[in-house]
């Protein structure tokens, strides 16, 4: 920003920013609503949002910065406007001339104060911006210095990642015509069908996304697709499809024959899948609302199916990037009742697979409590399934990526999301 802020346009960024630190819902879900409340136009709105996202992105850095203030007798919770002041000028390195006209009287100096002291000393989950109890999960398996990495690379918003169909499009033709619009795209290292666009354009109204040639989607969920590695005409389960991103990879890679069921608990998620098929031009996809793991249309399908992929609900802390609100939203209790889900989910979904079939177990997060330890739990209770290196199910497709024998992705490494993922074969 290079011209000078206005007081309106500060207030609302304080105003949105106040509502996502209630945390009541989802910061995108928050965010939607107030946009709704207030009409603004397209670069207000990606101002006050990014605005948001960097105070969720950094709250307790800049939390520690507030307390710096000498005036203060003893330590206070910071305003939001607090905390949105500091992000702009010390994170993001607005000048006094660029906040200036915005300011409330006292603020320029209350900020000259700030500025003046030495960087304030702060515990490790203070220095990574996370809760106490996520530092010390994550401290158990990684050294401070990897810990750092992570944080720096969960504080950067993440690229545009799409996927192209190649029932409808090449990527190469793709990419050639985001370059003729002027659109830096360059082609994702891993995903073969992967294109990254640097910034954030608005792709809903583009024609190659009303057509089904293009679907937004990050590179390492479409890895996913890969490690399940679907044949033409074989029966596939994506076992909780949401809004259906790697249903329809997985569909793309059917070439749309066989039967591809897409289960899910939410009508209302597969109800916003149905757009999504019928622009992707698949034949082969049959969305089917579930009541749970034990629903009659699963113990029908017991020991039929040849791939069934886990997307299992998760904590989500695998996309900082994208959803900065959930190293907040997140507990220790709630990590604990997600575990107990994922072992029940994982344990429905294995009945489902033939002998000789595949079960590809994944989650977006990155705590060995949602992932390994859930994963070694049911091969312990399942010892007619064995683990497949995912690392090299990728190499046999042609995908060079140092992943481990579990899938394990992450921002500083891979340049994706945080994803984990187990593939596993039933024995004949």
């Amino acid at each position: 920003m290079t011209e000078g802020l206005s007081a309106p346009l500060l207030n609302a960024a304080v105003e949105a920013t106040a509502e996502l630190l209630n945390f009541s819902q989802a910061a995108d879900a928050t965010l939607s609503a107030f946009f709704r409340r207030h009409r603004s136009g397209v670069h207000d709105r990606a101002f006050i949002a990014e605005t948001a996202y960097a105070v969720l992105r950094r709250k307790r850095r800049l939390e520690a910065m507030a307390r710096q203030d000498p005036s203060l007798k003893r330590p206070r919770k910071a305003t939001p406007r607090e905390l949105v002041l500091l992000s702009l000028a010390r994170i993001q390195g607005l000048s006094h001339r660029q906040l200036g006209e915005a300011l409330q009287p006292g603020e320029a100096e209350w900020l000259d104060v700030i500025r003046a002291q030495a960087e304030p000393e702060m515990t490790l989950a203070e220095q990574l911006d996370f809760p106490d109890w996520l530092t010390e999960r994550l401290a158990t398996r990684m050294s401070a210095e990897a810990l750092q990495a992570l944080s720096r690379a969960m504080s950067t918003p993440a690229p545009l990642d799409l996927r192209v169909n190649t029932l409808k499009a090449e990527r190469d033709a793709v990419l050639a015509r985001l370059s003729a619009e002027r659109l830096t795209a360059t082609a994702c290292p891993y995903a073969p069908q992967g294109v990254r666009l640097k910034g954030r354009p608005a792709l809903q109204k583009h024609p190659l996304f009303l057509d089904g040639s293009i679907e937004v989607q990050d590179e390492g969920s479409q890895l996913l697709g890969y490690l399940l590695a679907p044949k033409r005409g074989e029966m596939v389960v994506d076992f909780c499809a949401g809004a259906g991103g790697k249903t329809m990879l997985l569909g793309a890679l059917m070439r749309s024959t066989g039967r591809l069921y897409a289960f899910d608990v939410s009508q209302r998620r597969l109800v916003k899948m149905k757009p999504r098929v019928a622009r992707s031009g698949l034949s082969n996809v049959h969305p089917a609302r579930i009541s749970g793991e034990n629903d009659t249309r699963v113990k029908r399908l017991a020991g039929k199916i040849d791939r069934v992929l886990v997307d299992a609900p998760c904590s989500g802390l695998g996309t900082l990037r994208r959803n900065p609100d959930l190293k907040w939203r997140q507990t220790e209790q709630s990590i604990i009742e997600l575990a107990r889900k994922q072992a029940d989910i994982l344990a429905a979904a294995a009945k489902l697979v033939r002998p000789g079939g595949r079960l590809v177990y994944a989650t977006c997060s990155i705590l060995s409590e949602e992932n390994e330890a859930i994963v070694d739990a049911f091969l312990a209770a399942n010892p007619h399934y064995q683990r497949l290196s995912a690392q090299e199910v990728l190499a046999a497709q042609g995908i060079s990526i140092a992943c481990g024998d579990d899938m394990r992705l992450s921002p500083q490494v891979h340049g994706t999301d945080g994803f984990y993922a187990a593939v596993l074969e039933r024995a004949q």
